[in-house]
């Protein structure tokens, strides 16, 4: 069994410092993707993954290795699509939980939104960032770090 991950998709991601300050609380390595470069601080439980700067390059780093156990942070909802499917925990940066049930309505209103946007209506874009979305975040993360160490520690207590 593999240890948890946090893969963050990291370009727009506004909670980058407070999934570091999770992490190190909880012993979690995380995975920092991007595009290109992107600073991070020294520690040995945080990696520095510059996937290229190909179309979607990060998403498809995630999507390879994120898996059961897992969390990922996005707000991308084709890439949450991908690792839901996968069986990882997946985060938006607001702390809403992207999950099997609720999956398919974030990709069919995405969809609507982006055909409406390309058929020149005018939609506005999402809503800003606010303290209480970083508050419920942080959280979000850290009940599903609680979840799984949980859920893993029943599993080796069933086993032995």
């Amino acid at each position: 069994m593999n240890p948890t991950r946090i893969y963050v998709d990291a370009d727009a991601c506004p909670v980058k410092d407070e999934i570091y300050r999770v992490a190190m609380r909880h012993d979690v390595p995380v995975s920092v993707v991007a595009g290109n470069f992107i600073r991070i601080p020294q520690d040995p439980l945080i990696e520095r993954v510059a996937a290229g700067g190909g179309m979607d390059a990060a998403d498809n780093w995630i999507a390879e290795r994120a898996g059961p156990g897992d969390i990922v942070v996005t707000a991308d909802i084709p890439l949450a699509d991908r690792c839901v499917k996968a069986g990882a925990e997946v985060i938006a940066p607001n702390g809403k939980p992207f999950t099997k049930e609720s999956i398919g309505m974030a990709l069919a209103v995405r969809n609507l939104m982006t055909d409406l946007r390309s058929s020149g209506e005018i939609t506005g874009g999402p809503r800003g960032f606010t303290p209480r979305d970083r508050s419920t975040f942080l959280s979000a993360l850290d009940q599903t770090i609680r979840r799984i160490q949980r859920q893993r520690a029943n599993q080796q207590a069933q086993q032995s």
